[in-house]
């Protein structure tokens, strides 16, 4: 079982970084408030960048928060549904957010195929991918605000997305 959850950790980990990198996150200021959390970070000497996908994350319904509700509802519905479930409520999050982009639900649909593919073949349940993306948003916003804001930045840089 803990094999598992590291497993799922480093996929959705990965699954939501790069969907946020790659959908902008770091770029710019996406939704209100995410301007203050950035420089925030930015004062605590992190960086800008990591700072507005951090901010992001926050403010909005992202690829972390479509992973997780992916995660949970596929578990709840026993079945795909749930992750597709979970992606029209992340959309209309967004929406309601005013948050011009499409991460979170792009989050939940690949977090559904992840759980839909490692269940099938592997016998992964969907409440490990439940408790890897809490250990994945642990890292991320909890555990070290300087670092994460610099590796994002770092992550953002080698993807091209930003300068």
């Amino acid at each position: 079982m803990i094999l598992q959850i590291i497993v799922a950790f480093i996929v959705c980990w990965l699954n939501f970084v790069i969907i946020d990198v790659f959908l902008g996150l770091p770029e710019r200021p996406g939704v209100r408030g995410v301007r203050q959390i950035a420089q925030s970070i930015k004062e605590y000497r992190g960086h800008i960048n990591g700072g507005y996908m951090m901010g992001n994350i926050v403010c909005s319904p992202d690829a972390s928060a479509g992973t997780l509700l992916a995660s949970a509802c596929y578990y709840a519905f026993s079945s795909p549904l749930g992750g597709l479930v979970a992606a029209l409520a992340v959309f209309f999050g967004n929406r309601i957010c005013s948050d011009p982009g499409y991460a979170g639900t792009t989050g939940a649909l690949t977090t559904t195929l992840w759980i839909y593919l490692f269940s099938s073949y592997l016998g992964f349940q969907p409440e490990y991918f439940i408790a890897g993306m809490v250990l994945a948003i642990f890292t991320i916003q909890a555990l070290h605000h300087r670092f994460s804001s610099k590796l994002l930045a770092r992550i953002a840089k080698k993807l091209g997305v930003i300068e």
